[in-house]
Protein backbone atom coordinates (compact mmCIF):
# COMPACT_ATOMS: atom_id res chain seq x y z
CA UNK A 1 0.00 0.00 0.00
CA UNK A 2 1.04 3.25 -1.03
CA UNK A 3 2.39 5.18 2.07
CA UNK A 4 0.64 8.28 2.94
CA UNK A 5 1.75 10.50 6.11
CA UNK A 6 -1.27 11.75 8.60
CA UNK A 7 -0.87 15.12 7.24
CA UNK A 8 -1.50 13.95 3.73
CA UNK A 9 -4.68 12.08 5.13
CA UNK A 10 -5.66 14.71 6.40
CA UNK A 11 -5.09 16.77 3.01
CA UNK A 12 -7.03 13.75 1.31
CA UNK A 13 -9.88 13.90 3.97
CA UNK A 14 -10.09 17.86 3.44
CA UNK A 15 -10.95 17.66 -0.15
CA UNK A 16 -13.63 14.91 0.24
CA UNK A 17 -15.60 17.05 2.99
CA UNK A 18 -15.31 20.45 1.10
CA UNK A 19 -16.02 19.37 -2.96
CA UNK A 20 -18.82 16.80 -1.94
CA UNK A 21 -17.31 14.77 -4.81
CA UNK A 22 -17.01 10.99 -2.84
CA UNK A 23 -18.31 8.11 -4.65
CA UNK A 24 -21.62 8.80 -2.81
CA UNK A 25 -22.13 12.60 -4.56
CA UNK A 26 -21.18 11.29 -7.64
CA UNK A 27 -23.90 8.25 -7.86
CA UNK A 28 -26.94 11.09 -5.90
CA UNK A 29 -26.18 13.21 -8.84
CA UNK A 30 -27.74 10.68 -11.51
CA UNK A 31 -31.00 11.03 -11.45
CA UNK A 32 -33.57 8.59 -13.37
CA UNK A 33 -35.18 11.26 -15.77
CA UNK A 34 -31.63 12.01 -17.33
CA UNK A 35 -30.98 7.96 -17.31
CA UNK A 36 -33.74 7.41 -19.10
CA UNK A 37 -33.86 10.49 -21.72
CA UNK A 38 -33.54 8.27 -24.73
CA UNK A 39 -34.92 4.98 -23.11
CA UNK A 40 -38.31 3.58 -22.20
CA UNK A 41 -38.21 2.47 -18.45
CA UNK A 42 -41.01 0.53 -16.65
CA UNK A 43 -43.57 2.35 -13.93
CA UNK A 44 -42.16 0.01 -11.29
CA UNK A 45 -38.63 0.77 -11.46
CA UNK A 46 -39.49 4.53 -12.19
CA UNK A 47 -42.10 4.02 -9.14
CA UNK A 48 -39.35 2.05 -6.85
CA UNK A 49 -36.70 4.68 -7.28
CA UNK A 50 -38.60 7.61 -6.28
CA UNK A 51 -40.12 5.88 -3.55
CA UNK A 52 -36.36 4.88 -2.13
CA UNK A 53 -35.52 8.21 -2.72
CA UNK A 54 -37.96 9.44 -0.78
CA UNK A 55 -36.94 7.48 1.80
CA UNK A 56 -33.25 8.31 1.81
CA UNK A 57 -34.36 12.13 2.37
CA UNK A 58 -35.86 10.88 5.17
CA UNK A 59 -33.44 9.03 7.01
CA UNK A 60 -34.23 5.80 6.27
CA UNK A 61 -31.47 4.28 4.97
CA UNK A 62 -32.36 0.36 5.27
CA UNK A 63 -35.58 1.46 3.68
CA UNK A 64 -34.35 2.79 0.62
CA UNK A 65 -32.00 0.29 -0.31
CA UNK A 66 -34.68 -1.88 0.22
CA UNK A 67 -36.43 0.06 -2.89
CA UNK A 68 -33.60 0.59 -5.03
CA UNK A 69 -33.23 -3.22 -4.93
CA UNK A 70 -36.68 -3.70 -6.02
CA UNK A 71 -36.18 -1.03 -9.14
CA UNK A 72 -33.19 -2.96 -10.27
CA UNK A 73 -35.39 -6.09 -10.34
CA UNK A 74 -37.41 -4.38 -12.59
CA UNK A 75 -35.09 -3.49 -14.48
CA UNK A 76 -31.84 -5.02 -14.21
CA UNK A 77 -30.26 -3.22 -16.94
CA UNK A 78 -29.31 0.12 -15.24
CA UNK A 79 -26.24 1.05 -14.35
CA UNK A 80 -27.60 4.09 -12.68
CA UNK A 81 -29.69 2.30 -10.55
CA UNK A 82 -26.44 0.07 -9.77
CA UNK A 83 -24.82 3.17 -9.10
CA UNK A 84 -27.73 4.30 -6.87
CA UNK A 85 -27.94 1.50 -5.03
CA UNK A 86 -23.76 2.25 -4.37
CA UNK A 87 -24.02 5.31 -3.38
CA UNK A 88 -26.72 3.94 -0.31
CA UNK A 89 -24.45 1.18 0.65
CA UNK A 90 -21.58 3.95 1.05
CA UNK A 91 -23.80 5.73 3.19
CA UNK A 92 -24.35 3.01 5.39
CA UNK A 93 -20.94 2.08 5.28
CA UNK A 94 -21.09 -0.92 3.61
CA UNK A 95 -18.06 -0.47 1.78
CA UNK A 96 -17.58 -3.97 1.80
CA UNK A 97 -21.01 -4.30 -0.29
CA UNK A 98 -20.69 -1.52 -2.37
CA UNK A 99 -17.33 -2.17 -3.87
CA UNK A 100 -19.29 -5.75 -4.91
CA UNK A 101 -21.55 -4.16 -6.87
CA UNK A 102 -19.44 -1.38 -8.78
CA UNK A 103 -16.54 -4.20 -9.48
CA UNK A 104 -19.75 -6.57 -10.90
CA UNK A 105 -21.50 -3.44 -12.79
CA UNK A 106 -17.60 -2.75 -14.67
CA UNK A 107 -17.48 -5.80 -16.10
CA UNK A 108 -20.91 -5.03 -18.10
CA UNK A 109 -20.27 -0.99 -18.17
CA UNK A 110 -16.84 -0.95 -18.41
CA UNK A 111 -16.85 2.62 -20.17
CA UNK A 112 -19.08 4.12 -17.64
CA UNK A 113 -17.46 6.94 -16.59
CA UNK A 114 -19.86 7.90 -13.45
CA UNK A 115 -19.10 4.59 -12.45
CA UNK A 116 -15.30 4.88 -12.63
CA UNK A 117 -15.59 8.18 -10.95
CA UNK A 118 -17.65 5.90 -7.99
CA UNK A 119 -15.07 3.27 -8.05
CA UNK A 120 -12.44 5.77 -7.58
CA UNK A 121 -14.13 7.25 -5.02
CA UNK A 122 -14.75 4.18 -2.99
CA UNK A 123 -11.30 2.98 -3.03
CA UNK A 124 -9.88 6.33 -1.98
CA UNK A 125 -12.39 6.04 0.78
CA UNK A 126 -11.03 2.77 2.15
CA UNK A 127 -7.89 3.80 1.33
CA UNK A 128 -6.84 1.51 -1.27
CA UNK A 129 -5.18 4.42 -3.51
CA UNK A 130 -3.66 2.49 -6.31
CA UNK A 131 -6.53 1.47 -7.13
CA UNK A 132 -7.69 4.63 -6.92
CA UNK A 133 -5.62 6.04 -9.39
CA UNK A 134 -6.41 3.09 -11.62
CA UNK A 135 -9.95 4.37 -11.52
CA UNK A 136 -8.84 8.03 -12.15
CA UNK A 137 -7.27 7.24 -15.05
CA UNK A 138 -9.34 5.05 -17.00
CA UNK A 139 -11.84 8.02 -16.20
CA UNK A 140 -9.58 9.76 -17.89
CA UNK A 141 -9.30 8.09 -20.89
CA UNK A 142 -12.60 7.97 -21.92
CA UNK A 143 -13.41 11.51 -20.61
CA UNK A 144 -10.17 13.87 -20.93
CA UNK A 145 -12.34 16.54 -19.46
CA UNK A 146 -13.28 14.72 -16.59
CA UNK A 147 -12.47 17.99 -13.93
CA UNK A 148 -13.01 15.31 -11.06
CA UNK A 149 -10.57 12.75 -12.22
CA UNK A 150 -7.69 15.21 -12.29
CA UNK A 151 -8.64 16.81 -9.27
CA UNK A 152 -8.44 13.41 -7.42
CA UNK A 153 -5.37 12.13 -9.28
CA UNK A 154 -3.98 15.47 -8.38
CA UNK A 155 -4.69 15.31 -4.85
CA UNK A 156 -3.45 11.62 -4.10
CA UNK A 157 0.31 11.87 -5.79
CA UNK A 158 0.56 15.09 -3.59
CA UNK A 159 -0.52 13.04 -0.82
CA UNK A 160 2.74 10.49 -2.28
CA UNK A 161 4.57 13.53 -2.03
CA UNK A 162 4.94 12.54 -6.09
CA UNK A 163 5.03 17.01 -6.56
CA UNK A 164 5.19 16.58 -10.11
CA UNK A 165 1.91 14.65 -10.93
CA UNK A 166 0.31 16.63 -9.06
CA UNK A 167 0.86 19.88 -10.46
CA UNK A 168 0.78 18.34 -13.92
CA UNK A 169 -2.48 17.09 -12.78
CA UNK A 170 -4.02 20.40 -11.18
CA UNK A 171 -2.55 22.32 -14.61
CA UNK A 172 -4.77 20.10 -16.67
CA UNK A 173 -7.57 20.54 -14.87
CA UNK A 174 -7.10 23.99 -14.80
CA UNK A 175 -6.58 24.59 -18.45
CA UNK A 176 -9.89 23.14 -19.01
CA UNK A 177 -11.08 25.52 -16.38
CA UNK A 178 -9.28 28.03 -15.32
CA UNK A 179 -11.27 29.28 -13.18
CA UNK A 180 -12.50 26.24 -10.92
CA UNK A 181 -12.00 27.34 -7.56
CA UNK A 182 -11.68 23.99 -5.95
CA UNK A 183 -8.89 22.93 -8.59
CA UNK A 184 -7.38 26.59 -7.64
CA UNK A 185 -7.61 26.26 -3.88
CA UNK A 186 -6.09 22.75 -3.56
CA UNK A 187 -3.22 23.55 -5.95
CA UNK A 188 -2.35 26.80 -3.88
CA UNK A 189 -2.37 23.95 -1.18
CA UNK A 190 -0.08 21.98 -3.69
CA UNK A 191 2.44 24.88 -3.99
CA UNK A 192 2.51 25.65 0.04
CA UNK A 193 3.94 22.32 0.38
CA UNK A 194 6.10 22.77 -1.94
CA UNK A 195 7.42 25.93 0.02
CA UNK A 196 6.73 27.83 -3.26
CA UNK A 197 4.93 30.26 -1.07
CA UNK A 198 4.94 33.32 -3.69
CA UNK A 199 3.23 31.09 -5.75
CA UNK A 200 0.66 29.40 -3.02
CA UNK A 201 -0.06 33.11 -2.41
CA UNK A 202 -1.02 34.10 -6.14
CA UNK A 203 -3.14 31.14 -5.99
CA UNK A 204 -5.02 31.94 -2.99
CA UNK A 205 -5.53 35.22 -4.16
CA UNK A 206 -6.96 34.16 -7.61
CA UNK A 207 -9.66 31.98 -5.39
CA UNK A 208 -10.40 34.58 -3.19
CA UNK A 209 -11.06 37.13 -6.18
CA UNK A 210 -13.27 34.78 -8.04
CA UNK A 211 -14.78 33.73 -4.62
CA UNK A 212 -14.21 36.26 -1.51
CA UNK A 213 -16.28 35.02 0.71
CA UNK A 214 -14.10 31.01 0.54
CA UNK A 215 -13.18 31.12 4.14
CA UNK A 216 -10.69 28.11 3.70
CA UNK A 217 -8.78 30.23 1.47
CA UNK A 218 -8.80 33.16 3.87
CA UNK A 219 -7.36 30.70 6.67
CA UNK A 220 -4.79 28.96 4.38
CA UNK A 221 -3.52 32.18 2.91
CA UNK A 222 -3.53 33.39 6.84
CA UNK A 223 -1.57 30.49 7.89
CA UNK A 224 0.85 31.10 5.27
CA UNK A 225 1.65 34.53 6.05
CA UNK A 226 2.07 33.10 10.14
CA UNK A 227 4.06 30.45 8.48
CA UNK A 228 6.06 33.02 6.83
CA UNK A 229 6.43 35.23 9.87
CA UNK A 230 4.34 38.01 8.54
CA UNK A 231 1.57 37.42 11.60
CA UNK A 232 0.61 41.56 10.50
CA UNK A 233 -0.21 40.39 6.83
CA UNK A 234 -2.49 37.60 8.45
CA UNK A 235 -4.09 39.89 10.76
CA UNK A 236 -4.89 41.89 7.83
CA UNK A 237 -6.40 39.34 5.80
CA UNK A 238 -8.80 37.88 8.78
CA UNK A 239 -9.49 41.37 9.54
CA UNK A 240 -10.54 42.12 5.83
CA UNK A 241 -13.08 38.93 5.47
CA UNK A 242 -14.47 39.62 8.89
CA UNK A 243 -15.50 43.06 7.95
CA UNK A 244 -17.54 41.62 4.64
CA UNK A 245 -18.82 38.66 6.46
CA UNK A 246 -19.43 39.85 9.81
CA UNK A 247 -20.98 37.02 11.36
CA UNK A 248 -17.75 35.14 10.75
CA UNK A 249 -16.78 35.90 14.57
CA UNK A 250 -14.04 32.95 14.27
CA UNK A 251 -11.84 35.62 12.18
CA UNK A 252 -12.22 37.90 15.19
CA UNK A 253 -11.06 35.37 17.52
CA UNK A 254 -8.61 34.34 15.48
CA UNK A 255 -6.89 38.21 15.47
CA UNK A 256 -6.69 37.94 19.15
CA UNK A 257 -5.12 34.79 19.36
CA UNK A 258 -2.18 36.24 16.73
CA UNK A 259 -1.87 39.60 18.69
CA UNK A 260 -1.39 37.77 21.89
CA UNK A 261 0.98 36.29 20.12
CA UNK A 262 2.52 38.84 18.88
CA UNK A 263 2.50 40.00 22.86
CA UNK A 264 -0.04 43.00 21.75
CA UNK A 265 -2.13 42.59 24.75
CA UNK A 266 -4.10 45.58 24.83
CA UNK A 267 -4.92 45.00 21.30
CA UNK A 268 -6.09 41.27 22.13
CA UNK A 269 -7.63 41.92 24.81
CA UNK A 270 -10.12 44.43 22.64
CA UNK A 271 -10.38 41.82 20.27
CA UNK A 272 -11.59 40.03 23.05
CA UNK A 273 -13.95 42.32 24.26
CA UNK A 274 -16.05 43.27 21.42
CA UNK A 275 -15.91 39.77 20.11
CA UNK A 276 -18.09 39.42 23.90
CA UNK A 277 -19.92 42.02 23.33
CA UNK A 278 -21.39 40.53 20.12
CA UNK A 279 -21.51 36.96 21.35
CA UNK A 280 -21.00 37.02 25.29
CA UNK A 281 -22.00 33.46 26.00
CA UNK A 282 -19.20 32.43 24.13
CA UNK A 283 -17.12 30.05 26.23
CA UNK A 284 -14.22 29.74 24.19
CA UNK A 285 -13.89 33.67 23.76
CA UNK A 286 -14.34 34.35 27.55
CA UNK A 287 -12.08 31.53 28.50
CA UNK A 288 -9.14 32.50 26.02
CA UNK A 289 -9.53 36.24 27.76
CA UNK A 290 -9.79 34.93 30.99
CA UNK A 291 -6.28 32.67 30.41
CA UNK A 292 -4.77 35.48 29.03
CA UNK A 293 -5.98 37.85 31.98
CA UNK A 294 -4.03 35.33 34.09
CA UNK A 295 -1.17 35.34 32.60
CA UNK A 296 -0.91 38.76 32.32
CA UNK A 297 -1.52 38.56 36.36
CA UNK A 298 -4.36 40.76 35.69
CA UNK A 299 -6.72 38.06 38.61
CA UNK A 300 -9.21 40.00 39.39
CA UNK A 301 -9.93 40.58 35.85
CA UNK A 302 -9.09 36.91 35.40
CA UNK A 303 -11.29 36.15 38.22
CA UNK A 304 -14.27 38.14 36.57
CA UNK A 305 -14.15 36.10 33.57
CA UNK A 306 -13.79 32.78 34.70
CA UNK A 307 -16.94 33.21 36.77
CA UNK A 308 -18.67 34.47 34.46
CA UNK A 309 -18.63 31.06 32.78
CA UNK A 310 -18.97 29.31 35.69
CA UNK A 311 -22.52 31.30 35.98
CA UNK A 312 -23.64 29.41 32.62
CA UNK A 313 -22.64 26.22 33.27
CA UNK A 314 -21.00 25.56 37.04
CA UNK A 315 -20.31 22.13 36.30
CA UNK A 316 -17.47 23.19 34.06
CA UNK A 317 -14.83 21.46 36.34
CA UNK A 318 -11.74 22.55 34.15
CA UNK A 319 -12.56 26.61 34.58
CA UNK A 320 -13.30 26.37 38.35
CA UNK A 321 -10.12 25.05 38.60
CA UNK A 322 -8.74 27.87 36.74
CA UNK A 323 -10.84 30.34 38.72
CA UNK A 324 -8.89 28.57 42.28
CA UNK A 325 -5.98 28.61 40.80
CA UNK A 326 -6.02 32.65 40.15
CA UNK A 327 -7.35 33.10 43.82
CA UNK A 328 -4.26 31.15 44.78
CA UNK A 329 -2.26 33.40 42.93
CA UNK A 330 -3.81 36.33 44.25
CA UNK A 331 -2.99 35.20 47.78
CA UNK A 332 -6.81 34.60 48.37
CA UNK A 333 -6.57 31.36 50.16
CA UNK A 334 -10.09 30.91 51.85
CA UNK A 335 -11.74 31.29 48.19
CA UNK A 336 -9.25 29.14 46.24
CA UNK A 337 -9.77 26.04 48.65
CA UNK A 338 -13.67 27.07 48.18
CA UNK A 339 -12.94 26.48 44.61
CA UNK A 340 -10.38 23.58 44.93
CA UNK A 341 -13.11 21.51 47.37
CA UNK A 342 -15.94 21.82 44.41
CA UNK A 343 -13.91 20.19 41.91
CA UNK A 344 -15.65 16.36 41.28
CA UNK A 345 -14.82 13.30 42.08
CA UNK A 346 -15.17 12.49 38.49
CA UNK A 347 -12.91 15.25 37.21
CA UNK A 348 -9.39 14.44 35.72
CA UNK A 349 -8.45 17.42 37.87
CA UNK A 350 -9.56 16.05 41.25
CA UNK A 351 -6.26 14.79 42.43
CA UNK A 352 -4.40 18.34 41.30
CA UNK A 353 -6.92 20.10 43.63
CA UNK A 354 -6.73 17.88 46.25
CA UNK A 355 -2.76 18.42 45.81
CA UNK A 356 -3.35 22.23 45.77
CA UNK A 357 -5.51 22.61 48.64
CA UNK A 358 -3.45 20.29 50.88
CA UNK A 359 -0.42 22.98 49.80
CA UNK A 360 -2.11 25.55 50.86
CA UNK A 361 -3.13 23.85 54.12
CA UNK A 362 0.63 23.17 54.91
CA UNK A 363 1.47 26.63 54.01
CA UNK A 364 -0.16 28.20 56.76
CA UNK A 365 1.23 25.62 59.21
CA UNK A 366 -1.68 22.79 59.29
CA UNK A 367 0.30 20.04 57.77
CA UNK A 368 -2.12 17.68 59.85
CA UNK A 369 -5.10 19.12 57.96
CA UNK A 370 -3.58 18.43 54.83
CA UNK A 371 -2.74 14.92 55.64
CA UNK A 372 -6.21 14.45 56.62
CA UNK A 373 -7.44 16.01 53.35
CA UNK A 374 -5.08 13.50 51.20
CA UNK A 375 -5.91 10.50 53.12
CA UNK A 376 -9.77 10.94 52.49
CA UNK A 377 -9.80 11.92 48.65
CA UNK A 378 -7.43 8.60 48.62
CA UNK A 379 -10.87 7.09 49.90
CA UNK A 380 -12.85 8.77 47.20
CA UNK A 381 -10.36 7.94 44.88
CA UNK A 382 -7.62 5.05 45.05
CA UNK A 383 -6.72 5.22 41.29
CA UNK A 384 -4.64 8.67 41.26
CA UNK A 385 -0.95 7.77 42.17
CA UNK A 386 -0.51 11.91 42.67
CA UNK A 387 -1.94 11.55 45.77
CA UNK A 388 0.17 8.92 47.43
CA UNK A 389 2.98 10.57 46.32
CA UNK A 390 2.02 13.87 47.81
CA UNK A 391 0.95 12.04 50.61
CA UNK A 392 4.45 10.46 51.41
CA UNK A 393 5.98 14.11 51.20
CA UNK A 394 3.48 15.82 53.72
CA UNK A 395 4.66 12.32 56.17
CA UNK A 396 8.32 13.20 55.67
CA UNK A 397 7.67 16.69 56.33
CA UNK A 398 6.30 16.07 59.53
CA UNK A 399 9.31 13.52 60.11
CA UNK A 400 6.81 10.29 60.19
CA UNK A 401 8.97 8.55 57.59
CA UNK A 402 7.34 4.91 58.66
CA UNK A 403 3.59 6.62 56.92
CA UNK A 404 5.81 7.93 54.31
CA UNK A 405 7.09 4.75 53.45
CA UNK A 406 4.04 2.37 53.81
CA UNK A 407 2.19 4.85 51.63
CA UNK A 408 4.69 4.51 48.87
CA UNK A 409 4.32 0.70 49.52
CA UNK A 410 0.86 1.01 48.98
CA UNK A 411 1.01 2.95 45.88
CA UNK A 412 3.70 0.71 44.10
CA UNK A 413 0.80 -2.17 45.15
CA UNK A 414 -1.57 -0.55 43.25
CA UNK A 415 0.66 1.12 40.52
CA UNK A 416 3.33 -1.35 40.07
CA UNK A 417 4.66 -0.59 36.92
CA UNK A 418 4.89 3.49 37.67
CA UNK A 419 8.53 4.36 38.27
CA UNK A 420 7.46 7.28 40.79
CA UNK A 421 6.60 5.80 43.77
CA UNK A 422 9.31 3.42 43.65
CA UNK A 423 12.12 6.04 42.87
CA UNK A 424 11.10 7.83 46.08
CA UNK A 425 10.46 4.93 48.37
CA UNK A 426 14.58 4.23 47.10
CA UNK A 427 15.58 8.02 48.35
CA UNK A 428 13.70 7.38 51.47
CA UNK A 429 15.55 3.95 51.66
CA UNK A 430 18.92 5.77 51.49
CA UNK A 431 17.84 9.21 53.65
CA UNK A 432 17.63 6.49 56.42
CA UNK A 433 21.01 4.55 55.62
CA UNK A 434 19.03 1.87 54.03
CA UNK A 435 21.93 2.11 50.90
CA UNK A 436 21.43 -1.43 49.46
CA UNK A 437 17.67 -1.30 49.89
CA UNK A 438 17.61 1.86 48.28
CA UNK A 439 19.82 0.51 45.00
CA UNK A 440 17.44 -2.46 44.89
CA UNK A 441 14.61 0.08 44.15
CA UNK A 442 16.52 1.67 41.88
CA UNK A 443 17.45 -1.58 40.17
CA UNK A 444 14.19 -2.46 39.33
CA UNK A 445 12.99 0.87 37.89
CA UNK A 446 15.59 0.37 35.67
CA UNK A 447 14.35 -3.27 34.64
CA UNK A 448 11.03 -1.82 33.90
CA UNK A 449 12.70 1.48 32.08
CA UNK A 450 16.15 0.68 31.38
CA UNK A 451 16.11 4.51 30.16
CA UNK A 452 15.04 6.09 33.29
CA UNK A 453 17.43 8.98 33.97
CA UNK A 454 16.79 9.80 37.62
CA UNK A 455 17.73 6.06 38.14
CA UNK A 456 21.04 5.84 36.37
CA UNK A 457 21.80 9.21 38.25
CA UNK A 458 20.64 7.83 41.46
CA UNK A 459 23.02 5.00 41.28
CA UNK A 460 25.74 6.05 39.48
CA UNK A 461 25.97 9.05 42.37
CA UNK A 462 25.51 7.19 45.60
CA UNK A 463 28.73 5.04 44.35
CA UNK A 464 30.34 7.72 43.50
CA UNK A 465 29.47 9.59 46.90
CA UNK A 466 30.98 6.41 48.35
CA UNK A 467 33.75 5.93 46.18
CA UNK A 468 32.80 3.01 45.32
CA UNK A 469 32.26 1.05 41.68
CA UNK A 470 33.58 4.33 40.34
CA UNK A 471 33.59 3.07 36.61
CA UNK A 472 30.25 1.65 36.41
CA UNK A 473 28.87 5.17 38.15
CA UNK A 474 30.32 6.98 35.28
CA UNK A 475 28.81 5.04 32.64
CA UNK A 476 25.78 5.04 34.11
CA UNK A 477 26.23 8.84 35.23
CA UNK A 478 26.63 9.20 31.57
CA UNK A 479 23.62 7.32 30.02
CA UNK A 480 21.92 9.47 32.10
CA UNK A 481 23.19 12.50 30.68
CA UNK A 482 22.21 11.33 27.18
CA UNK A 483 18.79 11.20 27.92
CA UNK A 484 18.71 14.28 29.55
CA UNK A 485 21.74 17.01 27.99
CA UNK A 486 20.61 19.78 30.23
CA UNK A 487 19.52 18.65 33.59
CA UNK A 488 21.89 19.98 36.38
CA UNK A 489 21.74 17.18 38.71
CA UNK A 490 23.08 14.87 36.48
CA UNK A 491 26.13 17.09 35.11
CA UNK A 492 26.80 17.71 38.93
CA UNK A 493 26.66 13.89 39.38
CA UNK A 494 29.22 13.62 36.18
CA UNK A 495 31.53 16.52 37.88
CA UNK A 496 31.62 14.45 41.49
CA UNK A 497 32.65 10.94 40.01
CA UNK A 498 35.16 12.77 37.92
CA UNK A 499 36.50 14.31 41.52
CA UNK A 500 36.35 10.70 42.89
CA UNK A 501 38.30 9.06 39.83
CA UNK A 502 40.79 12.72 40.58
CA UNK A 503 39.91 14.37 37.16
CA UNK A 504 40.13 17.67 38.62
CA UNK A 505 39.94 19.48 35.42
CA UNK A 506 37.09 17.62 33.95
CA UNK A 507 35.18 17.84 37.10
CA UNK A 508 35.97 21.62 37.62
CA UNK A 509 34.43 21.38 33.96
CA UNK A 510 30.93 19.79 34.45
CA UNK A 511 30.34 21.51 38.02
CA UNK A 512 30.95 25.34 36.65
CA UNK A 513 28.43 23.90 34.34
CA UNK A 514 26.18 22.48 36.75
CA UNK A 515 26.27 25.70 38.71
CA UNK A 516 25.44 27.77 35.91
CA UNK A 517 22.30 26.03 35.85
CA UNK A 518 21.61 25.16 39.45
CA UNK A 519 23.26 28.85 40.66
CA UNK A 520 21.23 28.14 43.74
CA UNK A 521 22.05 24.59 45.11
CA UNK A 522 24.45 24.47 48.00
CA UNK A 523 25.44 20.85 47.05
CA UNK A 524 26.57 21.79 43.90
CA UNK A 525 28.34 24.63 45.05
CA UNK A 526 29.88 22.73 47.72
CA UNK A 527 30.94 20.25 45.85
CA UNK A 528 33.00 23.37 43.76
CA UNK A 529 34.22 24.19 46.46
CA UNK A 530 35.90 20.22 47.22
CA UNK A 531 37.27 20.50 43.97
CA UNK A 532 39.01 24.05 44.42
CA UNK A 533 40.45 22.85 47.60
CA UNK A 534 41.39 19.79 46.09
CA UNK A 535 43.52 21.95 43.68
CA UNK A 536 44.95 23.68 45.99
CA UNK A 537 42.73 26.95 45.40
CA UNK A 538 42.17 27.58 48.86
CA UNK A 539 40.73 31.22 48.21
CA UNK A 540 38.08 29.80 45.68
CA UNK A 541 37.15 26.78 48.18
CA UNK A 542 36.59 29.16 50.29
CA UNK A 543 34.16 31.42 48.70
CA UNK A 544 32.42 28.59 47.70
CA UNK A 545 31.76 26.76 51.33
CA UNK A 546 30.84 30.76 52.29
CA UNK A 547 28.09 31.00 49.49
CA UNK A 548 26.82 27.36 50.26
CA UNK A 549 26.56 28.12 53.79
CA UNK A 550 24.91 30.94 53.00
CA UNK A 551 22.20 28.89 51.82
CA UNK A 552 21.96 26.05 54.71
CA UNK A 553 23.37 28.23 57.86
CA UNK A 554 23.34 25.00 59.80
CA UNK A 555 25.30 22.67 57.74
CA UNK A 556 27.84 21.22 59.64
CA UNK A 557 29.95 19.88 57.03
CA UNK A 558 30.50 22.82 55.28
CA UNK A 559 31.60 24.87 59.12
CA UNK A 560 33.66 21.93 59.43
CA UNK A 561 35.72 22.86 55.71
CA UNK A 562 35.72 26.35 56.58
CA UNK A 563 37.09 26.05 59.81
CA UNK A 564 39.51 22.91 58.46
CA UNK A 565 40.48 25.73 55.57
CA UNK A 566 41.16 28.94 58.21
CA UNK A 567 43.13 26.76 60.35
CA UNK A 568 45.67 25.48 56.87
CA UNK A 569 47.59 29.40 56.96
CA UNK A 570 49.16 27.93 53.67
CA UNK A 571 48.23 30.72 51.37
CA UNK A 572 47.01 29.86 47.80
Amino acid sequence: MIDISKKSRLFILSLLLLVNLSACAIAQNVRLTDVYKEKQTSADAMYYYSMGILLKLNGRTDEAIAAVEKAIAADPASPYLVMELISLSSEKGDFKRALALGEKELQRSADNVDLRLIMGGLYLNMREYKKAIIEYEKAIELDQKNLIAYLYLAIIYAAENNYESAESNFKKMLKLDPENVTGLYYYGKLLGDMERHADAESMYRKVLSLRPHFEPAVYDLASLYEKQGRSDKAIALYREYYEGNPTRLNMKMRVAELLAREKKYDEAITEYQEFLQMDPENREARLRLGILFYDLRKFNNAADEFSRILERNNADDRVRFLLASTYEENGEKKRALEEYGKITVKSELFATAQIHSAMLLSKEGKTDEAISLINDAIKINKEQISLYLYLSSLYEETKNTPAAEKTLLEAIRLFPNNPDARYSLGVIYEKTGRFEESIKEMEMILRQDPEHADALNFIGYSYADRGIKLEEAEKMIMKALQIKPDNGYIIDSLGWVHFKQNKLDSALVHLKRALEILPDDHNVIEHLGDVYAKMGKKQKAREMYERALKLVPDNASLKNKLSELREDKTPK
